[in-house]
């Protein structure tokens, strides 16, 4: 732990940000409609189940996202044209909302089902910060750090990280628990969070030995 000499103290190894008074889980996005869209999203699954399944062992806060369209009568300007780009039309009457509230496609994978001690956040926006009370919820139990596993890296999981820090909370990425859609776009997520050096990057292996070692 390093020390400032106004007295702030500053995690400075994985484990020390692994105290589970210090940090929450956060499993961005495994829904059954955006895994099936992910080529290699069996491999992330597994890869998160066995990071779940070490914070739960270890007694830390766990969170889910869920990304969620808005029945048509209320998408608007930004919502449309994210559909059309995802969905690949050109016309915004052509457009569907796949993942309504209560549409299969919505939901959370049956093997990485929440319990009814963890917390799920539903989402309009890619970054989990935004349109949730997820910040809220981490300030006020006094959580400092976030790590991330789940799908996509350069779609949602990048803006959640850089807003984590814009919030005041260290994100720690598990990199090879985090799937993508696009491999190059992926590896400049990446490299953008590593220049910045805000982020802690990590793997399944170093995330559990972490927790290992802080327990």
């Amino acid at each position: 732990m390093i020390r400032s000499r106004e007295g702030i103290e500053i995690p400075a190894s994985l484990a020390e940000w692994c105290d589970v008074g210090r940090m929450a889980l956060l499993v961005y996005d495994m829904q059954v409609g955006i895994c099936r869209q992910v080529a290699g999203a069996a491999e992330i699954v597994e890869r998160t189940g066995v990071v779940l399944e070490a914070a739960r062992s270890a007694g830390m806060r766990v969170a889910f996202t869920r990304h969620l369209s808005l029945p048509r009568k209320w998408m608007g300007t930004t919502q449309l044209r994210t559909a059309m780009a995802w969905q690949r039309h050109d016309d915004p009457d052509a457009v569907q909302p796949w993942f309504l509230r209560d549409a299969d496609a919505a939901r959370i994978l049956p093997e990485l089902e929440p319990r009814a001690d963890e917390a799920v956040f539903d989402k309009l926006t890619m970054s989990a910060f935004d349109s949730t009370t997820l910040g809220f919820a981490l300030h006020d139990c006094g959580v400092r750090a976030v790590a991330l596993a789940g799908i996509a890296m350069e779609i949602g999981i990048e803006p959640t990280v850089r807003q984590a820090t814009d919030n005041g909370f260290v994100a720690v990425v598990i990199e090879d628990a985090c799937g993508f859609g696009n491999k190059e776009a992926r590896d400049r997520s990446l490299a953008t969070l590593r220049f910045l050096g805000e982020a802690v990057i990590s793997d399944v292996a170093g995330f559990c030995g972490a927790l290992a070692d802080a327990g």
